[in-house]
């Protein structure tokens, strides 16, 4: 059987490694697994949204509100912008899908950095759009201008912060970038970690509303997986004017996002304790993996979100440091398909970190 020939060139996305893998394949319990791979929240959903879910469930037999009235006015509230302005999608990577499919096509030229996250590329040459990255591995805006200037992209890509180095740029220095950008290109901001760029640094933070108001030619996409604990659910959303949300709205499925999901996600916002809670154990964690890469000699990049990216020199090597650790039940990001001698680490509970630290420290006695 023959395929679209575009599917030649794209690589499969490597997901985190699942619990279960590990139980199946070691034979070790599942409670004494720790899953630092995905940049879940460690503290789980907030109860107010397990119990939406479960209430939601009642209901499995139906369809759900496919205008999605509820959750978009809890975020046009949230965000202080018209509930006209939101697209809801199963995870964000769904809109952005959305935005490459009504935007770019095989003439088209796609931006991004170096190294980001890798679904841009895949939903890029999906549709046999070129893919433009900059020299940097990191975000560097003054090579976005340039690349600009001379390939003149149909879609940039601006992860803010980045997935899965973690660095992120400040919001003035995006918006005076913007100010440069055609208004026929579209511009996604990919705010997945937002939350905890605005926790550690307000010069991080975004207002979804000024982008909107100052420039038509952006999108913001936010989620419901990370900060707020609802990875399983798969809900996220776009903002972004009303003409970019009517087209892409054309190519939205009906009854993309499940009840539960939608319970949950309209829960998980109001539990604004929950978001605190989770943000002060990330902000009290992170500290620690720094002083740990100190203490090992490894480079590490600077993170505004919830997971920190070590990098390595040889002899040490990620894919076998993250065998290692897979074997002994810590199963991290191993970021060698990235190009990269590396592992990305999810911030996780006390309890969690202390095991990640033991099980390193014993690894580097055995070199």
């Amino acid at each position: 059987m023959t395929f679209n020939t575009a599917l030649d060139s794209i690589k499969t996305y490597e997901a985190g490694l699942p619990i279960e893998l590990v139980v199946r394949e070691y034979g070790i319990k599942e409670n004494e697994v720790v899953k630092l791979a995905s940049n879940e929240n460690p503290l789980g959903a907030s109860k107010n949204a397990i119990n939406a879910i479960i209430q939601a469930a009642q209901n499995a037999h139906l369809y759900p509100d496919d205008s999605m009235y509820a959750l978009k006015e809890g975020l046009a509230k949230h965000f202080n912008i018209p509930n006209n302005t939101l697209i809801i999608g199963a995870g964000s990577d769904q809109i952005i899908e959305f935005c490459i499919h009504a935007k770019a096509n095989h003439t088209s030229k796609i931006l991004m950095a170096k190294t980001t996250f890798a679904m841009y590329e895949i939903y890029a040459k999906a549709v046999g759009a070129e893919i433009i990255r900059t020299p940097s591995h990191t975000h560097n805006l003054q090579e976005f201008l340039e690349c600009y200037k001379i390939h003149k992209p149909a879609v940039i890509f601006l992860c803010i912060p980045n997935n899965p180095l973690g660095e992120c740029l400040g919001s003035k220095e995006v918006f005076d970038f913007l100010k440069h950008i055609d208004s026929n290109c579209l511009v996604i901001i990919d705010g997945a970690y937002q939350e905890y760029a605005k926790a550690k640094d307000s010069n991080k933070a975004l207002d979804p509303k000024a982008l909107i108001d100052t420039f038509s030619n952006v999108i913001y996409t936010g989620t419901f997986s990370k900060a707020y604990g609802l990875g399983g659910m798969r809900i996220g959303y776009g903002i972004a004017n009303v003409e970019i949300i009517q087209a892409l709205s054309k190519l939205r499925p009906p009854f993309n996002i499940t009840t539960p999901s939608l319970a949950a996600a309209i829960a998980a916002l109001k539990d604004e304790e929950h978001i605190q809670k989770s943000m002060q154990n990330n902000l009290e964690q992170m500290p620690l993996f720094e002083d740990f890469a100190k203490q090992n000699s490894f480079n590490f990049t600077p993170s505004y979100t919830n997971f920190i990216t070590y990098y390595f020199e040889t002899p040490l090597d990620s894919k076998e440091i993250s065998e290692h650790l897979f074997k002994k039940g810590m199963i991290v990001r191993n970021l060698t398909s990235y190009g990269l001698n590396a592992i990305r680490i999810t911030i996780g509970t006390p309890k969690q970190n202390e095991k990640f630290f033991t099980l390193f420290n014993t690894y580097l006695k055995k070199k």
